[in-house]
């Protein structure tokens, strides 16, 4: 079988002469799905971009061959680069909503790829944007393109991406993580999704991932890269069930790690008297241009305990932590924290209310400003809230840091100078910086590599048995539920459906949609998301 696409020699440099890919050879064969995995800064989305002859600003291809259909992209100027991506190579991101133009109509931008490269004609692009929509069960898809990003929901919105970028029909998709950030039926619902219509217009895919239960279901073949070089690779059965090295061995047994409860429990120590709450909410409603988000939420937290919120998306959890936190006014209901009355809105509290309840947000990205340096970042706190200056500031700076397992040096850096696990670790140190009591965590670990979310969820821990912070920790993965939470509160279109301890939860779940939740969670072999579409 003739390959489609194949890199001999690939070399990709950052500025100052840093190796990001070095000497990567990579063959992809019609019609096959080739996962590429690794920890952060393995080299795996510099890999996939360079299959559209493309490297970030401040990178550059600085060898090797790039061969699409025998054409050697690297050679081709800047105009014969540009006619190949979304044609004959196109890209599909992690976020969805990123990945649209929130002011212009979805299928305008569907349309747009095979308008601006002349390939169909506005009547004709509108009509293929509707069969791709009706091919990716999109609801009423003769409509669904006058509506804006913001008007579908984010498991519509990410095939609606999908429906963007094969508008073009191109020979190779280049996936970037195109799951994480789903909660797992709406994941299950998009693999399903991207294998059949990567069989039906009969492409090939790279599929960049640092889920190996998610590349078990969909790649043929697997490629293990680590600091910009491929350590292993053969096929996906043979790779997941017999690894040859050590650092393959490494990823695999972190998947498998979460299988069981750990039995954390740092605030209810057994035969110990229950501790007074620190956070209570009271029957909260919140609602949204008249429509109920949240519906008659009431659970307590301790000091020095770990309480996760689980859930679909649309179920919620983010509306009921910006409650918490301030950001959205609940309709009903009373919030007390440390024994007192806690306005609904952060614009009414104090600011020692402020500080003792900070957030984490799920994207350091978005939540870090990439034109400060990372002292300026956690200084502001500590400026605010304590007055600290010069000596005193730098510091404490440096104390954050080491608190959170970095080198101080890294204080004159930006943002953009940093993995992605190091900028998650400085969004923690800055929470820390207002010594809070409460720390509400939102889907941090979800785009971490399994080493690194494994890295952040011990140093939770270990913060939390050295500074008896409490932690609301919503995600959508369950694995990491079981790791580090002390009770689980499982919510379904804004109400709670199960509140009780990690074991009871996740090992005696009674309520069927819990059952479903645990039923969606990926597992690590072939034929998984068979068996599960097979059983609904």
């Amino acid at each position: 079988m003739s390959d489609v696409l194949r890199m001999e020699g690939l070399r990709v440099e950052a500025r100052g002469g840093r190796v990001l890919v070095d000497d990567v050879d990579l063959s992809l064969s019609k019609g096959e799905v080739l996962g590429l995995i690794g920890e952060s800064g393995a080299g795996k989305s510099t890999l996939g971009l360079a299959a559209l002859a493309y490297a970030r600003p401040g990178c550059r291809i600085t060898g090797g061959s790039i061969l699409l259909g025998g054409v050697d992209l690297c050679a081709l100027d800047a105009a014969g680069r540009r006619a190949i991506r979304g044609t004959r190579v196109a890209y599909l991101a992690q976020s969805a909503a990123a990945a649209f133009n929130p002011a212009i109509r979805i299928g305008a931008q569907v349309c747009e790829g095979p308008i601006r490269h002349g390939l169909m004609s506005p009547k004709a692009a509108q009509a293929h944007a509707v069969e791709l929509f009706t091919a990716l069960d999109l609801p009423q898809p003769q409509e669904f393109g006058s509506r804006y990003p913001h008007q579908v929901s984010g498991g519509q919105l990410q095939r609606a991406m999908t429906a963007m970028a094969i508008a073009c029909r191109p020979e190779v998709l280049v996936l970037d993580e195109p799951t994480t950030a789903l909660d797992v039926t709406t994941q299950i619902d998009v693999l399903v999704m991207l294998k059949r219509i990567i069989a039906r217009y009969d492409m090939s895919a790279l599929y960049v991932s640092h889920d190996l239960a998610v590349i078990a279901q969909i790649a043929d073949r697997i490629m293990v890269l680590r600091h910009g070089r491929c350590v292993e690779s053969g096929p996906t059965a043979q790779v997941l069930s017999a690894p040859r090295t050590d650092y393959a061995r490494a990823l695999i047994a972190e998947r498998r790690a979460p299988e069981s409860v750990t039995g954390v429990s740092t605030a209810n120590a057994p035969g110990a008297p229950p501790p007074p709450p620190l956070l209570e909410v009271h029957d909260l409603h919140v609602g949204h241009a008249g429509q109920p988000i949240v519906k008659a939420v009431a659970f307590t937290l301790a000091r020095g305990e770990t309480l996760a919120i689980v859930g679909e998306s649309g179920s919620g959890k983010t509306t009921l932590a910006n409650a918490i936190c301030g950001q959205t006014a609940a309709s009903v209901g009373r919030l007390h924290f440390a024994g007192e009355p806690l306005a609904a809105h952060f614009s009414a509290r104090g600011r020692e209310q402020l500080r003792r309840i900070q957030l984490v947000l799920q994207s350091p990205d978005i939540a870090l400003n990439p034109r400060h340096s990372i002292d300026l970042i956690l200084g502001r706190p500590l400026r605010f809230y304590f007055g600290l200056r010069d000596t005193a500031l730098r510091s404490r700076v440096a104390e954050l840091l080491l608190l959170v397992g970095l080198n101080p040096d890294l204080a004159s850096r930006t943002p953009g100078q940093l993995s992605g696990g190091q900028k998650q670790r400085i969004c923690i140190a800055r929470a820390l910086a207002a010594r809070p009591d409460l720390i509400v965590c939102d889907e941090i670990t979800s785009a971490l590599d399994p080493l690194v979310a494994e890295d952040i969820l011990v140093l939770l821990r270990r913060l939390q048995a050295e500074l008896g912070t409490a932690y609301l920790f919503i995600t959508h993965d369950l694995g990491s539920v079981r790791r580090i939470a002390d009770r689980v509160l499982v919510m379904r279109q804004g109400s709670i459906v199960t509140l009780g301890s990690t074991a009871d939860v996740l090992t005696r779940p009674a309520h069927p949609y819990l059952r479903k939740l645990l039923a969606s969670q990926p597992q690590m072999r072939a034929g998984w998301l068979e068996e599960v579409l097979a059983a609904r």
